[in-house]
């Protein structure tokens, strides 16, 4: 399945896919949905108000998770373009509710940076609460995947040697358009082209089949220090090319626009604006 949450009059709509419609699940956002023991199921067959395509608002996947939690030096290629050495642990660091924007949203450039960087990613959503999981229970909990754009102002994020500072600035984080279940993308370890363009010029290219700590992995470290709750988004890192580590830098300005998209998952298309 493909789902996804809808902007509407009324509010905001968890939806389904269904050809060139979007179906009413009959809850306000997706973490609602995934927080219903057989949410699989009841999404399957539920029959509700229908939206078209054509003309959908698409808000973030999830509107207010508990925790988003970003990964950081996950691509071989990405850890080398930044001079460090491989990781033995992931590298974690938070992002929050108010970070976050729909799929088709402006991004509104801070005027406080001159660094506004992209960064694709592969994000997983979790779909059972879970802490301390085993295998099984990581691979069980991961409801879908979806598409992050982790935009960062370096100028920020490279101020002290913690990162967050960078990541987390107000509705600065495309992430949507669909969660996809894991069924349709060939399961819990998908390996996916991930994929940047900049006003048409591809910027980033990679597979997350090439992921170091993939996304079972990433579920049961995470849920060893802390609840995963439904709803829940672990963004797993992005690949090499970004503006930051270019020479020159490059960077993101007001006027352009950045797709990020995942094989099978979507795509995130967003113009930069003035603040």
């Amino acid at each position: 399945m493909k789902l996804a949450t809808l902007r509407t009059t009324d509010g905001t709509r968890a939806v389904r896919l269904d050809g060139d419609v979007l179906v009413d699940l009959g809850h306000a956002d997706l973490g609602e949905l995934f927080a219903e023991d057989g949410w699989q199921d009841r999404a399957a067959a539920a029959i509700g108000t229908s939206y078209p395509v054509a003309d959908a608002d698409f808000a973030p996947v999830v509107t207010n998770p508990s925790k988003v939690v970003c990964v950081g030096h996950n691509y071989t290629d990405h850890i080398r373009e930044m001079g460090r050495d491989l990781p033995s642990h992931p590298t974690l660091f938070p992002k929050f509710a108010e970070t976050l924007t729909g799929a088709n949203d402006d991004i509104v450039k801070p005027a406080e940076t001159e660094a506004l960087d992209w960064e694709v990613e592969l994000a997983v959503v979790i779909g059972k609460r879970v802490r301390r999981a085993d295998e099984q229970q990581a691979a069980d909990a991961i409801a879908g995947f979806t598409v992050m754009n982790d935009i960062s102002l370096r100028d920020w994020q490279f101020r002290t040697v913690e990162w967050t500072q960078g990541k987390i600035w107000e509705a600065t984080t495309p992430v949507g358009p669909y969660v996809v279940t894991p069924d349709e993308v060939g399961g819990v370890r998908p390996a996916l082209e991930v994929r940047t363009t900049v006003d048409g010029q591809v910027t980033q290219r990679d597979d997350t089949g090439t992921l170091l700590f993939d996304p079972v992995f990433l579920v049961r470290y995470i849920s060893t220090a802390i609840t995963l709750n439904p709803g829940d988004i672990i963004a797993t890192g992005t690949p090499a090319g970004v503006g930051n580590a270019r020479d020159p830098k490059v960077f993101l300005l007001p006027g352009q626009t950045v797709v990020t998209e995942i094989t099978g998952l979507g795509a995130c298309t967003n113009k930069v604006v003035e603040a």
